[in-house]
């Protein structure tokens, strides 16, 4: 059984109050902690420091929602891996789709960085994804091909190492998901693209669903036979929501 993830992007919300009161309440929740199903939270960095310091000890791990292409040096503004290291991350998001928009990212800087995040010892959560422009063009297959060839060019045994998010960008914040049908159509089309590459590979590699994942439809995302789980957005800053969609993929995997 392929192992499930449900992360949540907190991206650029949250207060130091808002972020204990979440924190404490996801750690002393009541749903039941599942030794298939990961928790993992991505708070912003200057809150990585309280989120070590609240989660330390508990089951729910935390990640950085990005990194630097460098080891280290005169880079400004930048977070290194071996930083992230320090405050207790075990995985990092690459590749968003709001870094490829907003900041520029490439699929080679995106490559270059999956790879030192490997061998600084955490684990890439590698987002790709096709625009509403591109979907309507019938363009899907090829940009996820693109964004995906890169990273399995750095070779199977970097490769392995890393978690596979699928986030149309046209159902991220828009409150608009794909359905599950569609979802599994893409997350079909995807183990089976890693399979002409790294057969073994393809079975075992957690490849998640992000874009506008909710309670009311996490459920039947999550009963899909190629979706491990979910990247969460919005809900993931609601305690009660996060919740009930772990406990929904909990439910299913057991």
């Amino acid at each position: 059984m392929r192992k499930k993830f449900i992360i949540g992007n907190w991206k650029m919300y949250g207060s130091k109050a808002s972020v204990k009161a979440l924190l404490t309440t996801l750690k002393s929740s009541s749903v039941p902690p599942s030794v298939n199903v990961n928790r993992i939270v991505c708070p912003p960095y200057v809150f990585l420091a309280e989120t070590q310091t609240l989660l330390e000890g508990s089951q729910i791990a935390w990640a950085a929602q990005n990194m630097a292409a460098e080891r280290e040096g005169a880079y400004t503004g930048e977070i290194s891996a071996a930083m992230l290291r320090e405050f207790g991350c075990r995985y990092v998001l690459l590749g968003h789709s709001e870094r490829r928009t907003y900041y520029g990212e490439t699929d080679d800087l995106i490559a270059k960085k999956f790879k030192l995040a490997t061998e600084s010892g955490l684990t890439p959560i590698l987002c790709i994804g096709e625009t509403l422009k591109q979907r309507q063009s019938e363009q899907t297959e090829a940009v996820l091909q693109r964004q995906l060839d890169k990273a399995m060019a750095l070779g199977e045994s970097v490769f392995q190492q890393g978690i596979l998010a699928y986030e149309p960008v046209w159902a991220i914040g828009t409150g608009v998901s794909a359905s599950a049908e569609q979802a599994q159509k893409v997350h079909q089309f995807l183990r089976q693209h890693i399979a002409l590459h790294y057969s073994d590979l393809a079975q075992k590699l957690p490849i998640l669903y992000g874009g506008s994942v909710k309670p009311d439809n996490a459920k039947a995302l999550f009963q899909m036979p190629d979706i491990d789980g979910g990247l969460i957005g919005g809900a993931s800053l609601h305690a009660h929501d996060f919740l009930q969609i772990y406990g929904d993929c909990v439910s299913i995997t057991n």
